[in-house]
Order: structure tokens, then C-alpha cells, then sequence
């Protein structure tokens, strides 16, 4: 009898251990992937949630950033809308102020106790008055100062008041000066400038003393070729260099003439100096030459500018007598007898 057959108890129960150790193992086993499997499943459950929170917050965000646009917006709007109010505001308050301002000055201009078409007529001759001042200081215009002289003048005339005879007497002086003037010094100078302009092709190009004496007969049988002048004689002859001379002295001659013409004295000046360098380079020295010459020197001392000490008397005092509160008085024919003498500010 072997061992075997005479221990079959032990045999069995090893089998039955390792059967249950078989079976406790995969119990273990199941279990673990079990636990693994539910891990697992939690894990993407809780990554798709994040990722569901993250796509929520971005949407959200996009959502307020949105909102933050709109409301920017919307107050940019408001305050278009609220600069457009005020400044209709204030356009309306000009029209009312303005509107105002006309239903005064018609109840002013209309009232005969404030006798408004007097103020208006010195309104108008300050102006008159202005304009001729100008018209003298800044181009010279003598003749049109007279004119708005004689308009304020007449403007003058027709205010009965005692009080503007100082002014109207010294506004008499300025216009007996201004008519004592002639005509304007530009235009004077002008006319001068083109008559000296006018004879400076006829002066001669010879100079006199060697037209009046006799030439010995080798040189009036060399005249056609060969032209003898003193040494001490600096006058072009060559025709290129003279013609650029007359030119030059042609520009300077319209120089002369703007600067006469924008009123720019010491521009006048240093053309009339430049032009009277040329003409001894031109022209030998000849009797119609230096007066010339002189004439440039008179013309070169003439002011462009008329000098009239009294000159703007007239507006001074009158601005002085509106600005010390001047009033008008109303004549007795726009008033009855019973109302008292009113005055009028201009």
C-alpha cells in the first residue's frame, strides 16, 4: 500500500487551500478592478465636469465682457446725448439773449424820449472817421480819407447839440489839412518815378565836351572803327555788358516802384540808391544826367506817408466824449412841453 492511498486526507485538504486561495484571489482581483474601474469613471466624470465649469466660466466671461462693451456704449451715448442737450441748451439761451437784445435796441430805436437815430449817427461818424484814418495810415488814400471825412462831417451836421461844436470844428481843421495835402504822396512820387523813368533813354551817350570840340581828322576818319575815350571814363560801352546794365537798371526801377507802391520807404530808398549807381556806369556825366541825378536825391527825401499832426483828432475826441458818458438830448419838437428833458446815451 503506497502513501498515497494511505493519507487521503491531507491530499484534500491542500487541494481545498488552494482553492480558496484561488478564489480569495480573484475575489481580490475583481475587487481591485472594480475599484480601479470606479476610479476611473470618477476621474472622467470629474475632468468632463471641469471641463464643462471651464467652458461655463469662459462663456460667462464672454457674456460679461459683452455686457461691459454695451454699457460702455451705452454711456458713451448718453453722454453724446448729453453734450448735444447742452449745447442746443445754450443755443437756445443765445437766441433768447439775442432776441433780447433786438427787442431792445427796436424799443430803443423806436422810443422818441431816447431819441435813438442820433446815437446811430455817431455810431456812423466814429466809423467814417476810423475808416478815413486807415485808409490814410495804411495805403495812403487821400482821396478816399476826403470823402469819408465830408460823410462823417455831414453826419455831424445833422445832430443839433451844443455840446459837439468843439468836435466839429476840429474835424473843419483836419479837413482844411487833408485838403491842403493835394493829392497823395504816393501818387505824386509815382508820377515823378515815370517821368524820370521816361527820360532815361534820351540821355545822351556822348559826353558833352567831346561834342563840342572839334576831333582832329584821324579820328573822325577812325570814328567807324575805333571809338577814343579818356581813360579816367568808367561808362560801359560794350553791348553785351550794357544791355544786362539796362536790364538791371530796368528791375531796379520796378522795384522802386513796389516798394513805392506797398509803402516801404526804406525799400523805395535803397532802389532810387541802386539806380542812381547805375546811371554813371550807363551814361557819361552830362547836364541832363545830373539832374537827374538830383531828382532821384528829391525823391529819395519825400516821405510816403503824409505827415498831419492833427490827424485822427477827431475820432480821439470823440471816443473820449462817449467813453465820459456823452447824452443826447432829445430837440423840443419829439417831446411835449409837460414832460421833462430826458437824455439819451448813445
Amino acid at each position: 500500500m503506497t502513501d498515497d492511498e494511505s493519507n487521503p486526507l491531507p491530499r484534500g485538504r491542500n487541494q481545498r487551500g488552494l482553492w480558496i486561495a484561488l478564489l480569495a484571489i480573484a475575489v481580490v482581483a475583481f475587487a481591485g478592478w472594480r475599484s480601479w474601474e470606479s476610479w476611473q469613471s470618477r476621474r472622467a466624470q470629474a475632468q468632463a465636469q471641469a471641463s464643462e465649469a471651464e467652458q461655463q466660466l469662459a462663456a460667462l466671461q464672454e457674456r460679461v465682457e459683452t455686457l461691459r462693451r454695451d454699457l460702455r456704449a451705452q454711456t458713451q451715448r448718453l453722454q453724446d446725448a448729453s453734450a448735444s442737450n447742452r449745447i442746443l441748451r445754450d443755443e437756445v439761451l443765445g437766441l433768447g439773449q439775442r432776441g433780447a437784445l433786438l427787442e431792445e435796441s427796436v424799443a430803443r430805436l423806436s422810443d422818441p424820449s431816447r431819441h435813438g437815430a442820433q446815437a446811430l449817427r455817431l455810431d456812423e461818424a466814429e466809423m467814417l472817421l476810423a475808416q478815413a484814418a486807415q485808409r490814410l495810415e495804411i495805403a495812403g488814400d487821400v482821396d478816399g480819407a476826403r470823402r469819408a471825412y465830408a460823410l462823417a462831417a455831414g453826419t455831424l451836421d445833422g445832430i443839433d447839440d451844443h455840446r459837439l461844436l468843439n468836435l466839429k470844428q476840429v474835424l473843419a481843421q483836419e479837413r482844411a489839412a487833408i485838403d491842403a495835402l493835394g493829392p497823395a504822396p504816393q501818387a505824386a512820387l509815382a508820377a515823378q518815378l515815370e517821368a524820370f523813368a521816361a527820360q532815361i533813354p534820351r540821355l545822351p551817350r556822348r559826353p558833352a565836351d567831346q561834342d563840342a570840340q572839334p576831333r582832329p581828322a584821324w579820328q573822325r576818319l577812325l570814328a567807324p572803327l575805333v571809338d577814343v575815350r579818356p581813360s579816367r571814363d568808367e561808362t560801359i560801352i560794350a553791348p553785351p555788358q550794357r544791355a544786362a546794365g539796362e536790364a538791371a537798371l530796368q528791375i531796379e526801377l520796378s522795384l522802386a516802384r513796389a516798394a513805392l507802391e506797398r509803402g516801404d520807404r526804406a525799400g523805395f530808398q535803397a532802389a532810387l540808391d541802386r539806380i542812381d549807381a547805375w546811371l554813371p556806369r550807363l551814361w557819361p556825366d552830362s547836364p541832363p544826367l545830373r539832374q537827374g541825378r538830383e531828382q532821384l536825391k528829391t525823391l529819395r527825401a519825400e516821405p510816403l506817408r503824409p505827415d498831419l499832426p492833427v490827424l485822427g483828432s477827431t475820432l480821439q475826441q470823440l471816443r473820449q466824449l462817449r467813453s465820459a458818458g456823452l447824452q443826447l438830448r432829445v430837440p423840443p419838437a419829439v417831446v411835449s412841453p409837460d414832460a421833462p428833458d430826458p437824455e439819451v446815451e448813445p
